[in-house]
């Protein structure tokens, strides 16, 4: 199996569809690599990735807005077609098996340092504090049971 990693920024908004009673949730992430060129210049690159997130969990769909950004994890696939003129292209698709909202761009900001971490979402919840301090204790410290 062929794994593709890809953490970027949301290119436009998540889009459900409902392809043969299957629901899946299509949307598009840049990932902008920045390097020097033979003369020293500083560039910039962006690829773009087309995701296809086939699940019943719809609700992360809301979550995933223009600007928002996210990691992926999924199954790649390159895909071919010629465009109207005649020529041919290419583009990078995911399968997506997981998606995770790592953060988005805060209203109003501009710059790398606007961003602002998105809320955690935990499975199980947090455990209850202790009750009483340490001096309550009643058993012997060094009978512990390991």
């Amino acid at each position: 199996m062929i794994k593709l990693q890809v953490i970027g920024h949301l290119g436009r908004d998540a889009q459900v569809n409902n392809v043969n009673g299957r629901n899946v949730i299509n949307f598009t992430v840049a990932h902008t690599e920045r390097f020097k060129d033979a003369q020293g210049n500083q560039k910039d690159r962006t690829i773009w990735v087309d995701c296809a997130y086939w699940t019943d969990r719809t609700a992360v769909a809301p979550y995933l807005k223009k600007g928002t950004q996210v990691y992926v994890e999924g199954q790649p696939d390159v895909r071919t077609y010629t465009t109207q003129d005649g020529r041919n292209g290419a583009s990078l698709t995911v399968r997506v098996l997981s998606v995770q909202l790592l953060g988005s761009r805060a209203e109003g900001g501009s710059g790398e340092s606007s961003y602002q971490s998105a809320p955690s979402y935990a499975s199980t919840p947090a455990p209850a504090p202790m009750s009483g301090s340490p001096a309550d204790l009643t058993e012997p410290m060094d009978d512990l049971p390991f």
